[in-house]
């Protein structure tokens, strides 16, 4: 029997990220303008947060470099206002535009840490209720029901006071993990149930039951089998969270209980200014505002996209 002198080389298999421009998902970003734009606009507050040291034209917090001054300036396209301050500047004469930017990087990394911390507490907590049932799922999802009897703000609202009323001079950095904690409490429940419904499905599957059959342990199972399959609504709501949490870091530090005074956030800066909004200094609280209403914009639109892209019964 004689042998192919020349066989043809095998066709290397496609790379992941070759696999992922073909897939469904890229095609469905590139089909979408408003996916386009939400990501371009959440990059871009992205890019600007986080190297803020080298995009901000000013530091706002460096006390040597402020000038009282330029307090009150307003926007550099009205009468009155300054070219080196572009969206005008505050009652300590900070840039505004260099404070957005800092501002939203302490946001931005509240929000992210928050969900990051919901998410794992809530989707743990889902597995092993939807998979192990019984009293176990009763017991979870009844601590569940009391976490949505209270309202959201209320539960992050009394954690952080009562954080801060047991540390009172605390480290910043133990200030941020009580907020930080504060947001991922009322946050995990949504994971919790979410991957609870999505386990009691597939816990009754074939290739769960082939497992069970081979002699794999229940929390290989989960982790190794089950969990993948019911990541694709938690990326989803995990999307949608991270505006929801940067609303509620704002407004907890709008009332004056979240991040330190020394590191403000979008929502100090909004508090400051609604001091000075009634005395026409709108500026000073109007460009924060909108700075927040954009990055949650933005990111909303993402996850609803993200949630058209998953669900198989659009395509």
């Amino acid at each position: 029997m004689s042998r192919n002198p020349n066989p043809q080389p095998q066709a290397a298999a496609p790379s992941a990220w070759r696999r992922f421009f073909d897939g469904d998902l890229w095609h469905s970003y590139r089909s979408s303008p408003m996916a386009i734009l939400a990501s371009v606009i959440a990059l871009a507050c992205v890019v600007c947060a986080v190297f803020a040291e080298f995009v901000a034209p000013h530091n706002p917090f460096d006390l040597s470099t402020l000038e009282l001054m330029d307090s009150r300036l307003p926007p550099a396209w009205i009468e009155g206002g300054s070219g080196k301050y572009l969206l005008g500047t505050d009652d300590q004469g900070r840039d505004i535009l260099s404070a957005l930017m800092y501002g939203a990087r302490i946001s931005l990394l509240v929000g992210l840490a928050s969900v990051l911390l919901s998410m794992l507490i809530g989707v743990g907590l889902g597995l092993l209720a939807g998979f192990a049932g019984g009293r176990v799922d009763g017991f979870i999802m009844r601590v569940c029901d009391v976490m949505l009897s209270f309202p959201s703000i209320l539960v992050a609202l009394l954690i952080d006071g009562v954080g801060r009323a047991l540390f009172p001079h605390a480290h910043e950095t133990l200030a941020f993990l009580v907020l930080i904690f504060a947001i991922a409490l009322t946050g995990w429940v949504q994971y919790a149930r979410t991957v609870r419904g999505s386990t009691m499905v597939e816990r009754n599957k074939e290739y769960v039951q082939a497992a069970r059959v081979i002699g794999v342990g229940p929390l290989r199972i989960m982790f190794k089998h089950v969990l993948p399959n019911v990541l694709g609504p938690v990326l989803v709501l995990a999307t949608i969270q991270v505006a929801s949490a940067i609303i509620t870091e704002a407004t907890l530090s709008f009332l004056g209980v979240g991040v330190p005074p020394t590191s403000p956030s979008l929502g100090t800066l909004i508090r400051v200014g609604n001091d000075f909004l009634f005395s026409g200094e709108w500026w000073i609280t109007i460009w924060p505002g909108a700075m927040l209403v954009l990055i949650a914009l933005s990111v909303n639109l993402l996850g609803d996209w993200l949630r058209d892209a998953l669900n198989p019964r659009l395509r």
